[in-house]
């Protein structure tokens, strides 16, 4: 499982990208969701605050969590109450360059990784070239008339 502090992975970006307007939270959601769907993990993200009045657009989002923090809490203590929880912490991944969480993770042998090495990774595995899916012929094999044509062309009569 994949812990993501939200905004801090965004913050991270706008730093290497060095565009103001280089993703929002909305676009970072969907990059996530698809890193976690090749990748085949589970993954949660927690940013501060409300969030927008309709969160339609993020609960929509296959394999990953959008939770926001409301106004009465804040990420970095979710995340922690989430650490010190967890019944299996050397599986959880927590992605955050907030020394408090890092240190938190530590605590519990939970992995850490700094927001930059994490986004970099996301971009590295997205964009690799998937490999095509095999034929449903190649599992099929061939029909009784094709076996038929093969043995025909290469001379081997039955």
């Amino acid at each position: 499982m994949i812990i993501i502090d939200g905004y801090n992975l965004l913050h991270a970006i706008l730093k290497i990208e060095e565009d103001p307007g280089a993703i929002s939270d909305i676009e970072l959601c969907r990059v996530i969701s698809s890193y976690l769907y090749q990748t085949n993990q589970a993954g949660e993200i927690i940013f501060d605050g409300r969030g927008p009045r309709d969160k339609d657009v993020f609960e929509r989002m296959s394999g990953v969590e959008v939770t926001f923090s409301g106004i009465r809490n804040d990420t970095d203590t979710i995340i922690e109450e989430k650490i010190k929880t967890n019944t299996a912490p050397k599986r959880l991944i927590i992605v955050s360059s907030d020394r408090r969480l890092r240190k938190a993770a530590r605590s519990r042998k939970a992995n850490s990784v700094k927001s930059e090495d994490f986004w970099i990774k996301v971009q590295k595995q997205l964009s690799r070239k998937r490999p095509q899916k095999e034929p449903a012929a190649k599992r099929r094999g061939l029909s009784d008339s094709e076996t038929k044509l093969w043995l025909k062309i290469f001379g081997i009569e039955q």
